[in-house]
């Protein structure tokens, strides 16, 4: 019981406050850095049994995304570099909130109820974003693994989707790409520049990108990744972290929720810009049109855009697969009416929480899924992977075909599907997508119209009290409360309006939209 004995030394320095709870949720643990030390040091002990359990190396971020400065939080990454499973999520919220006395027996029922093997090696690879927790933080993850004998690697600064593309090409022997940020850079470049081979006669000025960074770890490994796209595509980045606050008033969460284009950027009118969010695997982009007003393509926006070039593509090479978009209760009614009408596509809607899109999508040959908050990806099964890939291959393929699978095995490699959202590949997929369909940003945006929303937080002293069904679009309590919503949805033309509890926090959230804005 050696080991133990090292758990019980090594938590005494890091040690839980009396009382405090946490609740792993979609984006793991989240509160305020000072009160994380405990919470990373078992995230570290949690990753090691995940790791002996799994038989393969498992990823720690020390992020809190889109939160302020002041907060931080920690994500695990599974074998393949997606969410750990419901259950062990409940494991990690029983480890961390575990108080300082019961924190071995807690240890012991997680290695009893998983009959974990404790002689199996256990590898664990670490990542941080700019926080000035994140070093301290990230230590204490580092000595959780090697007081129960795992082994960790300190990959340093990295964005969130960069650790989980790096944990994926590990755990498949490099099948997915080479295991380091600069094999990150690589794959997405080339894969990127033969795409944008593809685009009819795009100007300098259509190659060229305002980028809001948030002053955090995506406008640092952005700059890195430049000299590898060979000016294909000619990026001026604001919000760099040379100077201001980390997610304050930039961002993709500050320019989505506040409708609005972050301090410090600047462009004209017509121009395009994006915004990341703090640990890059969000992103949102905007315009200021002719009359000067800010125009959101947010990621509802995004998700049209990348499904009308993929089933484009798709028809063109003569392929049949099953195309779905995965939405959640806050997409705009009219996306949602545009992809079924229009588009001809699946929509299935699924609860709030990219593990729950991710879920749904990977019942599809093709899964596109992003949240309005820009958050989400693409996903392609094996089938799907390789029927494109013969198609390009085939000598007897003709030549409308063979271009639209290349373009679709390019796509495939932009992507980063091994992580729940990557903002820097998002970003390049959109600006690939609109070069070849030689699109301007005013002509997405045109795609179609969004109806006037609001989204609001009220603060409440205990969430739980609101139950919802059916993808979290109706409340099941309290009592009266849905009857309430539905009798002021009725008064106005093509409404819609739900509340649901927070997933992080103690409020409660309330979106609304209709034909409208009074």
């Amino acid at each position: 019981m050696a080991p133990f004995e090292d758990v019980s030394k090594q938590s005494s320095f890091h040690p839980k406050p009396k009382g405090l709870l946490l609740q792993y949720g979609t984006a793991g643990f989240r509160t305020n850095g000072e009160h994380l030390d405990h919470v990373m040091f078992r995230m570290g002990l949690f990753a090691v049994l995940r790791s002996k359990k799994t038989k393969a190396t498992i990823g720690v971020m020390v992020t809190a995304s889109h939160n302020p400065e002041e907060d931080n939080g920690v994500k695990v990454i599974d074998p393949m570099g997606e969410m750990v499973t419901a259950v062990w999520e409940g494991y990690a919220t029983q480890l961390a909130n575990a108080e300082q006395e019961d924190l071995l027996t807690a240890l012991k029922d997680l290695i009893e109820k998983e009959t974990i093997n404790m002689s199996q090696e256990a590898n664990v690879f670490v990542g941080k974003d700019t926080r000035s927790s994140s070093a301290r933080l990230s230590q204490a993850v580092m000595d959780g693994v090697s007081a129960l004998g795992g082994h960790s690697k300190d990959f340093g600064l990295v964005t969130t989707p960069q650790l989980h593309y790096i944990v994926c090409c590990h755990n498949t022997q490099g099948n997915y790409g080479e295991p380091t940020v600069e094999g990150y850079y690589r794959k997405l470049s080339e894969a990127f520049i033969q795409l944008t081979k593809n685009a009819f006669n795009c100007t300098d000025d259509q190659k060229h990108l305002s980028v809001d960074g948030a002053n955090g770890i995506g406008a640092l490994k952005l700059r890195e990744m430049e000299r590898h796209l060979k000016k294909s595509l000619h990026i001026t980045l604001y919000n760099d972290g040379s100077k201001g606050k980390l997610n304050h008033q930039c961002g993709a969460d500050f320019v989505k929720v506040q409708q609005k284009a972050p301090s410090g950027i600047e462009i004209n009118p017509g121009e395009r810009g994006c915004s990341f969010d703090g640990d890059a695997d969000r992103i949102v982009y905007y315009y200021t049109d002719s009359q000067g007003r800010f125009r959101l393509l947010d990621g509802d926006k995004i998700a049209t855009l990348i499904s009308t070039f993929l089933k484009e593509q798709l028809t063109l090479a003569g392929l049949d697969l099953k195309m779905a978009v995965v939405q959640t209760a806050y997409a705009n009614g009219s996306s949602t009416n545009y992809l079924e009408d229009t588009m001809k596509v699946i929509v299935q809607c699924t609860k709030t929480g990219v593990k729950h899109l991710h879920h749904v999508a990977q019942g599809f040959d093709v899964g596109v899924y992003f949240e309005a908050n820009g958050h989400g990806t693409v996903l392609f099964s094996k089938s799907a992977k390789d029927k494109i890939h013969q198609l390009a291959e085939n000598p007897s393929t003709n030549d409308e075909a063979k271009r639209a699978a290349l373009l679709l095995q390019n796509s495939v490699n932009v992507i980063n599907e091994k992580t729940v959202g990557d903002a820097i590949s998002n970003m390049l997929l959109i600006e690939a997508i609109l070069a070849i369909m030689g699109m301007t940003i005013q002509q997405w945006d045109a795609i179609y119209t969004d109806l006037p929303n609001r989204q609001l937080k009220v603060k409440v002293a205990d969430r739980r009290v609101i139950g919802t069904t059916d993808a979290e679009r109706r409340a099941v309590s309290p009592a009266g409360l849905q009857e309430a919503i539905d009798s002021l949805v009725k008064r106005h033309p093509k409404a819609r309006s739900f509340v649901r509890p927070s997933g992080t926090e103690d409020v409660v959230r309330v979106y609304a939209e209709a034909e409208t804005q009074v």
